[in-house]
């Protein structure tokens, strides 16, 4: 009689049985063993592989951080495994057989969790609540399992049937269904994960490159993990079809936006008229670019204050890019003397003011102006090149005015201010 037929509890009555006899230490000391052996084993990898190498790349260190978080219960299990059918030649495993099902439990969602925490953001409010409940459902699982109910709930959600298209299908299926997008979904991240790394690891491909070929490949993952979890328990991908056609309603309808900025991304990555690190100004917002996504992009200002762009205003609007070909920027300010002041120094203190400054270019080197001939003085203008304009340009600014103004003070050429005479006529 096979396990699903057998009756309520069958397990845990057997189990209790073993427990009452002698023979019961034998199955303890197996487990003791298999877990000394896994801990050991887990030790030495945390030794072997535990710290990050200097030159360690993504790849090993994705591949570093899941063998440490899933080294000890596959050990376990693979002990386990191996002990139960060379125990069984001489005494019961009825205490392995429920150990077997609760360390495959655990390890399930010890891989689960660093799946999701690895492709989804850690501080994304809904991956705790996730792993919360995945991690609920597996122990409700295995604990239908040992107390023999499982055949039971199974046959229940088999009699609730219903239609989806053309196909029949029942509640058990679905369900089968979605466990089964679920598994191979996230086999799909993980593989993503890997290729990602990969890729980002890659210098001689050009950054956004790199970023459109690992947001394909997870896309092309998933649509694939989908394609073959449905089959596999015997639903038709024909039944989708009604899904499709609502999508397809709504994109042409309520998410006209939202497509328009994900194929936008996809432009701005695949042309590399916007990179990482580029400083920009779109809509009168000013920033360095610090993220890209196919959604939208990450602008992080001068004061910190991080703005999210819309991937379709960077598509039709017109942006300045300081950084695009050549990161050199050439800088102006402006000051006024008084018209009894020397010219010719003043020009020279200019100069001198922005060669002081290490960030400021020797080629092309600094000039002064003559602007025009104002009211209260002689406008002066200086002009500078640096090749960092992403380090902020208040700085720089605010040093050579500095030295500016300890400069004229030095000459005794004086900054004019509006004066005004105001004379009352009866």
């Amino acid at each position: 009689m096979s396990r699903a037929t057998e009756p309520f509890g069958r397990l845990l009555k057997d189990l209790w049985d073993d427990l009452q006899q002698p023979e019961a230490l034998w199955q303890i000391a197996a487990l003791a063993a298999c877990f000394l052996l896994a801990w050991l084993f887990d030790r030495w990898l945390v030794q072997r592989f535990g710290e990050a190498m200097p030159s360690e790349n993504a790849a090993r260190r994705f591949g570093r951080r899941g063998l440490k978080r899933i080294a000890l219960p596959a050990a376990m299990l693979g002990l386990t495994l191996l002990a139960r059918p060379l125990l069984a030649q001489w005494h019961h495993v009825n205490l392995l057989d429920v150990a077997i099902p609760l360390l495959t439990s655990l390890l399930l969602i010890r891989f689960v969790i660093f799946v999701m925490r690895h492709s989804f953001s850690a501080a994304a409010p809904w991956l705790a609540g996730f792993e919360r409940g995945f991690a609920l459902l597996v122990w409700s699982l295995v604990a239908l399992h040992i107390l023999g109910l499982l055949p039971y709930l199974i046959e229940l959600l088999e009699g609730v049937e219903f239609s989806l298209g053309k196909n029949r299908l029942n509640l058990w299926m679905a369900l089968q269904g979605a466990g089964a997008v679920l598994a191979t979904l996230l086999i799909a991240l993980w593989l993503g994960g890997l290729i990602e790394a990969r890729l980002m690891n890659a210098q001689t491909l050009d950054g956004n490159l790199r970023l459109v070929l690992a947001r394909l490949m997870r896309a092309l993952l998933g649509v694939l993990a989908v394609l073959i979890a449905l089959p596999a328990v015997g639903i038709d991908l024909t039944a989708l079809s009604v899904f499709g056609g609502a999508l397809g309603v709504g994109l042409g309808f309520g998410m006209q936006k939202i497509a328009a900025n994900y194929v936008s991304g996809f432009i701005i990555l695949l042309d590399r008229s916007i990179k990482l690190g580029n400083l920009i100004e779109v809509d009168g917002r000013r920033g360095v670019v610090t993220r890209i996504t196919t959604r939208y992009t990450v602008l992080r200002g001068m004061s910190g204050v991080e703005t999210i762009v819309p991937n379709e205003m960077l598509v039709g609007s017109m942006i300045n890019n300081e950084t695009f070909s050549d990161p050199q920027v050439r800088i102006t300010t402006q000051v006024q003397v008084a018209y009894g002041s020397d010219l010719e120094r003043a020009m020279a203190i200019l100069v001198a003011a922005a060669q002081a400054q290490p960030r400021v270019l020797a080629d092309p080197a600094p000039r002064a102006f003559i602007v025009r001939f104002a009211d209260s003085g002689i406008d002066l203008e200086l002009g500078f090149w640096i090749a960092d304009p992403a380090e902020c340009t208040q700085q720089i600014k605010s040093d050579i005015h500095l030295a500016i103004w300890r400069g004229f003070r030095e000459a005794g050429i004086e900054i004019p201010f509006p004066q005004r005479e105001v004379r009352l006529l009866q």
